[in-house]
């Protein structure tokens, strides 16, 4: 029986021409696997058939954009998940979800190798291969760009000598990949760091020195989860998408960095993701009114540790796992409205109420009605002091008796 190899598709010139180049070098089968995580452009069927004049035996094709926005975007929300405070990780939580399909293709079709086209010196071949050793731990991986020599010059010629129904003209100066909760650009002029971004790098948003007039819009969370857009209910596909598109226009959610990678390198990395900072700050201030003052502490901490995490490809790890567990119990009050203006490039929170607000009006106001014990601060701070004054009186003594 022919070995089958699983290949991750995406219907662009390097993962086409994989798939003969895969063949060629291995002897087995290639199936196509794509994902349609939001990333638009051409349609999934499309995809396939290009798949299969390509050379590929199965071309296993799946809708993932709901499954993507409710299962991975999600709870990226509810962690408030921004790599170095930044990055709303809009291509590292994208992966588990192709290698969850990876793997259940590989098993459909009986393959014992998956195959993605990431380089050697990129995230995502950790983020590949570290999901599919976890989710199926006897399958092997190979990387045509990294084990098999499949350089950019060598695709063209390929694809040109076997004429294969893929462009081969001038490449793109950007490396892209995009989806629904963002856009991630990188390489060409932005590697050298004093560079600035020019406009076509921000696709996905207008220009924020020229925006309409602002945007006031409602987001209403049900246990951290976007659930309603002035009032209209939505999915989460579709609140990501409608901010998209509203915040987008207002220039939100552009994000220039350098960013420590995986691998050890620093690397310039421009992304847009509209709908996901503005979903993030007005997440985060819902929970500044519903959250305890402790628990809203800590819980920053392990966010942190998440989103690391889930950048380093660990999406399917056991500490993962149980950090989603109390990040999920912390949700369970993050009900309510948040009213947010968008424009000039800010999503700007200009309200908020929740049945279950921490938020009381006659502690905080200091106006007639004030229903705090002012009387009880004095002993609170003589107590909260305590330990710091015995200290400072210790050293003080210490500092008289040295200078006798």
């Amino acid at each position: 029986m022919t070995d089958r190899i699983v290949l991750a598709y995406s219907g662009g010139l390097d993962t086409s021409v994989a798939i003969g180049w895969i063949a060629e070098a291995t002897g087995a089968e290639v199936i196509a696997v794509a994902d349609d995580v939001g990333q638009g452009g051409e349609s999934l069927e499309t995809i396939r058939q290009r798949a299969l004049d390509c050379g590929a035996a199965e071309a296993y094709i799946a809708d993932a954009r709901d499954e993507f926005a409710a299962e991975y975007c999600m709870p990226a929300l509810k962690a408030n998940a921004l790599y170095m405070d930044a990055y709303p990780l809009v291509s590292a939580l994208s992966r588990p979800v192709i290698v969850k399909h990876l793997v259940a293709a590989a098993r459909e079709f009986g393959a014992t190798t998956v195959s993605h086209d990431c380089t050697g010196k990129g995230n995502d071949q950790v983020r590949f291969e570290v999901g599919i050793q976890t989710l199926g731990p006897d399958l092997k991986c190979i990387a045509p760009v990294r084990d098999l020599a499949l350089t950019r010059d060598k695709a063209i010629a390929y694809a040109e000598e076997k004429n294969l129904p893929i462009v081969t003209t001038k490449k793109n100066p950007f490396s892209i990949d995009q989806n629904v909760w963002g856009r991630a650009v990188e390489t060409g002029f932005l590697e050298d760091i004093w560079n600035g971004p020019t406009k076509d790098v921000y696709d996905y948003t207008a220009s924020p020195e020229f925006t309409p007039v602002a945007d006031e819009v409602v987001i209403t969370f049900k246990e951290g989860v976007p659930v309603a857009l002035d009032g209209q209910p939505v999915t989460p596909l579709q609140a990501i998408q409608q901010l998209n598109h509203r915040a987008g226009a207002q220039g939100v959610g552009r994000i220039d960095i350098v960013e420590d990678r995986l691998v050890g390198i620093k690397s310039r990395e421009v992304y847009v993701a509209p709908g996901a900072m503005a979903l993030i700050a007005a997440h985060k201030e819902l929970e500044n009114v519903t959250i305890e003052r402790e628990q809203a502490r800590f819980k920053k901490t392990v966010g942190q540790r998440w989103t690391e995490l889930v950048y380093d490809g660990q999406w399917f790890s056991p500490l993962k796992r149980s950090l989603d567990t109390f990040i999920e119990d912390t949700q369970q009050y993050v009900s309510g409205d948040i009213r947010m203006e968008l424009h000039g490039g800010r999503a700007t929170v200009t309200g908020r109420r929740s049945d279950s607000s921490l938020y009381d009006f006659n502690l905080a106001t200091y106006d007639t009605g004030d229903a705090f014990d002012q009387s009880s601060a004095r002993g609170f701070i003589d107590i909260f002091g305590l330990s710091s004054k015995v200290a400072s009186e210790r050293d003080q003594r210490g500092a008289g008796a040295k200078g006798e």
